[in-house]
């Protein structure tokens, strides 16, 4: 596994992560012990760079993945966020980015964790009640004590990502970005590259729908949170699909998956991205590592524009609520 560098603070990274959300949270039935199987496998394949949040499951993510990283912290770089307030009602979604409540989430996390670091700290979502100022001044006291080595943010907008670096150096932006979203290129990539800040894709597989392996909206489990957000849903789930597979015809050209080639093309879009496509199975965690491998020419990425230009998808990547919690 090939690593890159995040930002210009010094945090070296495996060239792919893995996303561990789903393992607890969100996306149906969940396997702890393959789960785990997954984490520790992962460490072996050099995938080192470890994302979770106190958000997922609540709490229970950060617990399960502190549970396989035990024994194994030095070969680890570990991700984790606040922000996020989850309660009873699983749709509720609160946000908090108060100085108290940062220094209070990340004492928690560090024991759920069972670590006394945490190596990059973000803020999961950006608090429009709470100048960005005072957030990102409690993370730099957290790198002062010693808790948290470097700090990022996740689908904050560019005029806060700004204000937050020049408060304290952000070492990552955590946002979407994959073949089917692709707004970060218009204003928020040249941002972060003009500032020297890395970015981590998440959902660089489109929740799963550009692997080719979802057919309907019923091949999901009853309680997956996808079946809630717009692209996987009526028209927009037909539509979708139109679009994966003008991807299989690309991949299959070149003998390898959907999935495959998505993951490529993420990768290819520059060293200072880094893709975390999540799974809960060492099957599907050994074929995202392979598409490392994956060779994308010039011509190819030009008939993948074509095949999938900036806008192509249908629906919107959230519910409308949520939508009014990025990029911000």
């Amino acid at each position: 596994m090939k690593t890159r560098k995040l930002g210009q603070q010094g945090l070296t990274v495996s060239a792919q992560g893995l996303g561990c959300m789903g393992m607890s949270d969100f996306y149906g039935k969940r396997d702890e012990k393959e789960s785990l199987d997954t984490i520790r496998h992962a460490l072996e394949l050099g995938v080192t760079f470890l994302d979770t949040s106190d958000a997922y499951g609540p709490y229970t993510n950060e617990q399960l993945v502190g549970s396989a990283i035990k024994g194994r912290r030095n070969r680890v770089v570990l991700a984790t966020k606040f922000g996020i307030v989850r309660s009873a009602d699983p749709a509720y979604r609160g946000i908090n980015g108060r100085p108290e409540y940062v220094r209070s989430a990340c004492d928690a996390s560090l024991k759920r964790l069972g670590v006394d670091h945490i190596d990059l700290y973000y803020q999961h979502r950006v608090d429009a009640g709470v100048p960005i100022e005072d957030t990102v001044g409690a993370m730099s006291d957290l790198v002062s004590a010693g808790k948290v080595l470097y700090i990022g943010l996740s689908e904050a907008g560019v005029d806060t990502i700004r204000r937050a670096h020049a408060t304290y150096p952000v070492t990552a932006l955590q946002s979407e970005y994959s073949l089917w979203t692709r707004d970060p290129e218009d204003e928020l990539l040249p941002a972060l590259r003009e500032l020297g800040i890395g970015l981590v894709a998440y959902s660089p597989l489109g929740r799963g729908f550009l692997t080719g392996l979802l057919s309907s909206p019923d091949d999901l489990a009853a309680d997956d949170y996808r079946r809630s957000t717009p692209r996987f849903q009526g028209e927009n789930f037909a539509r979708n699909l139109e679009l994966v597979e003008r991807i299989e015809a690309i991949a299959g050209r070149k003998g390898i998956t959907p999935g495959q080639l998505a993951l490529a093309w993420v990768l290819a879009r520059g060293e200072d991205i880094v893709p975390i496509p999540g799974t809960k199975r060492r099957s599907y965690l050994e074929e995202n590592v392979a598409a490392g491998a994956v060779v994308i020419s010039a011509s190819e990425m030009d008939e993948i524009a074509e095949a999938l230009p900036i806008g192509a998808a249908s629906g919107g990547r959230y519910p409308e609520a949520m939508m009014g919690l990025v990029n911000r």
